[in-house]
């Protein structure tokens, strides 16, 4: 079985005992934690302890810490504000202390990874495509500027960083929580803007997370996430991302749920060039999805598990836990939101908002 190559959510605050038993089966890369998972910071830092114990390797510990609306510890914590309320903000500092406290706060808790910075160009601001508030700005420039501080400096607090969703979901007219959105985009114009942040951060990059968008014009028949064209042709050979790890966005978004049954996604995945394939909430699906997994060419598994490998190596070990300076951090973050005012009309939230 190959459950070293999924990343897999977790059912609530607390591992329940067949879960327990499926995770030291599966062996998977790492965990993602959601809303449904944090009560307290307590807690929090006690589960994701639990979950290590559970793994052979160290896993990643992952969560969306974006700030605005994709705030997992919005409960416990005051939130940081959106990148779009610090785009507009347009200060390099209070950008780069963003990173700052996000790392000192996501280490206390025991995770190790960051699903951000967003690099999406906001192509369409009004739109409800799952986006709203969630872009550091339409500017290629702008993005790589303030997305690039936040996140070089999320990297030096010992965090590392995920940029999303590869290659341009900000072109999505439609919510990927809900159904597959469609772009027209050419490789070329692709380049012309949308790719830009992506190459210029290449360095200062761990890992980049495919987005569940079909572009016709570049592979007619599978989404960017599960396209071999896309991961291996454009973004591994053409770009050179041949050493990051790359992983799919969720799987069990809407877009892809509903036209890949009975695991077919999974094996696609890998089979385009991902290194992981992420598994959020139908986590009942993993063994089956493992079993799968097991029948891929080694030729294709062998480069991933050398990238995921290479990866956990970059992976800082944990912090003792401290209330102190989790009081510390949580003031800290509070002062600087009240810096950064958010702008923009409330709109009803995505589903990537609530989880």
């Amino acid at each position: 079985m190959n459950g070293h190559l999924l990343l897999l959510g977790v059912r609530g605050p607390e591992i329940e005992p067949d879960e327990a038993e499926m995770f030291r089966r599966l062996q998977p890369a790492g965990f993602i934690l959601f809303g449904r998972n944090i009560v307290t910071a307590e807690q929090t830092r006690q589960l994701t302890d639990a979950l290590r114990t559970l793994c052979e390797d160290e896993p990643i510990m992952a969560i969306d810490q974006e700030g605005g609306r994709v705030t997992r510890t919005k409960d416990i914590a005051p939130s940081l504000p959106s990148a779009n309320a610090f785009a507009a903000k347009g200060d390099m500092m209070l950008a780069a202390k963003a990173g700052v406290y996000t790392g000192d706060q996501l280490r206390l808790l025991g995770f190790n990874l960051d699903f951000a910075p967003v690099l999406d160009l906001d192509h369409h601001p009004d739109l409800q495509n799952s986006l709203r508030g969630r872009c550091w700005g339409r500017d290629p420039q702008k993005v790589i500027d303030l997305a690039g501080n936040w996140n070089r400096w999320l990297r030096k607090r010992s965090v590392r960083s995920c940029a999303k969703h590869f290659p341009a979901c900000g072109r999505a007219k439609s919510d990927p929580h809900h159904d597959l959105p469609v772009s027209d985009a050419t490789i070329t114009d692709l380049l012309k803007e949308d790719i830009i942040p992506y190459t210029a951060l290449m360095p200062e990059l761990d890992a980049v997370m495919l987005a569940h968008v079909l572009f016709p014009a570049i592979d007619p028949e599978k989404p960017a996430s599960l396209s071999r064209r896309m991961v291996t042709d454009f973004l591994r050979g053409q770009l050179g991302f041949d050493k990051h790890l790359v992983l799919t966005d969720d799987l069990d978004m809407g877009a892809i749920a509903d036209r890949y049954p009975d695991n077919t996604d999974v094996v696609a995945a890998i089979e385009a060039g991902n290194d992981l394939a992420m598994i959020c909430h139908r986590t009942e699906r993993a063994k089956d999805a493992a079993k799968r997994l097991a029948a891929v060419s080694s030729y294709i598994t062998d480069d991933a598990e050398k990238r995921l490998a290479k990866f956990r190596k970059k992976l800082h070990p944990t912090i003792p836990w401290s209330r102190e300076k989790w009081d510390s951090v949580s003031q800290e973050i509070a002062d600087l939101a009240a810096l950064v005012p958010e702008i923009g009309a409330t709109l009803p939230n995505s589903p990537v908002a609530d989880y």
